[in-house]
């Protein structure tokens, strides 16, 4: 990257590396945003920024910003970085952090930064989570910032500049992965415990290839349907303030007074919470079966609830059911394309992912891509000495 960087930008004095991963869902869909339980990995997949001040050649003043994967550079006047709106371009992302460092009081120098990013794009593994929270990293340049506060930090970024109203999952899993283990989060209290997975499973990921346009405004839709629940179970119970307080006996008490589509949706995010809880216990009993099960459920509770699958998603679960060596799978992510993540013994991968890609190809004339999910550590500066995976 400092090669590149070089190339780019003339020069590589100063530079510094900066990496965030993306993350799978293992189970806790659409619960995050209703302040519930969520169960991701921080993967392997991760985007990488270098950074440097700069300088001559380059010129002063300028924050600049250069994507490998899109071969496009964007510049602006760093003085002027407070006063920028929103694009509905790629770099909404790194703007709209650039203004929440400056909000949180740090300035920001004039800069140069190189991305690299092996997070693939609308696959629902968070490519923008892991391209925030890096920018972040950048920006700060080695000053300290609390971790909690700067996953916090990356969610405004999207809330109020990009105009995702999205939970906190995507961001804290980026800063707080941790190698060998899944992360359970707390969505209200923002707490976490590690959670160590049984021997004899792993995890992969198989990527749809696709992305249906219904996915950002569906997203905001949920959101007002959840918001719509909570106000209509308070009328019968007044203590409740999000479907995290919602138990299903309080939620099956007050669904006559919901409109069906609005008790659904309910349903699942307070199915999905209790669903979160046992796979914890399950993983730590070992409990293979149980968790596989649980998968299951989670992603009907998706289909048919929430509604936020499709033909791709689901086949590609159906198919996976169907193979030797799977326990269970779902799709992961917000929906309506993206990827699935299934859970099988480390010995049936070779053979699912084959068996999966020629399926799905004979299905849809697509090849989809398959992911090994690696629970992978979270975010920070890199030392010379590691290694960054060459350009997608």
């Amino acid at each position: 990257m400092k090669a590149a960087f070089r190339e780019l930008y003339g020069s590589a004095e100063g530079v510094r590396v900066f990496r965030a991963p993306g993350r799978v869902n293992l189970i806790g869909e659409h619960t995050d945003y209703n302040l519930g339980f969520v169960l991701p990995v921080a993967l392997h997949l991760a985007t990488y920024i270098a950074a440097a001040p700069s300088g001559a050649p380059s010129g002063p003043g300028k924050l600049r910003i250069y994507s490998e994967f899109r071969k496009e550079m964007r510049e602006w006047n760093a003085a002027d970085l407070a006063a920028l709106t929103p694009e509905r371009h790629w770099t909404d992302y790194p703007v709209g952090v650039a203004q929440e460092v400056l909000r949180a009081g740090f300035p920001i120098a004039p800069a140069n930064l190189l991305i690299r990013s092996t997070v693939p794009e609308g696959s629902g593994l968070s490519s923008s989570a892991a391209l925030e929270v890096s920018t972040a990293l950048a920006l700060l340049a080695g000053r300290a910032m609390e971790p909690l506060s700067l996953a916090r930090l990356c969610q405004r970024a999207e809330r109020n500049f990009v105009g995702m109203p999205c939970g906190i999952m995507d961001q804290y899993i980026s800063v707080f992965g941790r190698e060998h283990s899944a992360v359970e989060i707390d969505c209200r209290s923002l707490g976490h415990r590690f959670v160590e997975l049984p021997p004899g499973i792993t995890f992969v990921a198989v990527n749809t290839m696709v992305k249906h346009a219904l996915a950002g405004s569906a997203y905001k839709e949920r959101v007002a349907e959840c918001a719509a629940a909570v106000a209509g179970v308070k009328q019968k119970f007044p203590g409740i303030e999000s479907l995290r307080d919602v138990s299903p006996e309080q939620l099956e008490s007050a669904a006559d007074s919901l409109p069906a589509v609005v008790a659904r949706r309910a349903r699942h995010v307070v199915t999905e919470d209790a669903r979160v809880g046992r796979f914890v216990e399950a993983s730590a009993r070992g409990d293979l079966a149980l968790m596989g099960k649980l998968l299951v459920e989670s992603h009907r509770s998706l289909q048919h609830d929430y509604e936020v699958s499709c033909a791709e998603l689901d086949f590609l679960v159906d198919t996976a059911l169907a193979l030797d060596g799977v326990l269970g799978s779902r799709m992961t992510g917000g929906g309506f394309g993206g990827c699935t993540v299934t859970m099988l013994h480390p010995d049936a991968v070779p053979r699912f992912s084959a068996e999966i890609a020629r399926a799905y190809l004979r299905q849809f004339h697509v090849t989809p891509q398959v992911y090994p999910c690696r629970p992978s550590a979270g975010a920070g500066e890199l030392s010379d000495f590691a290694a960054i995976p060459p350009p997608a």
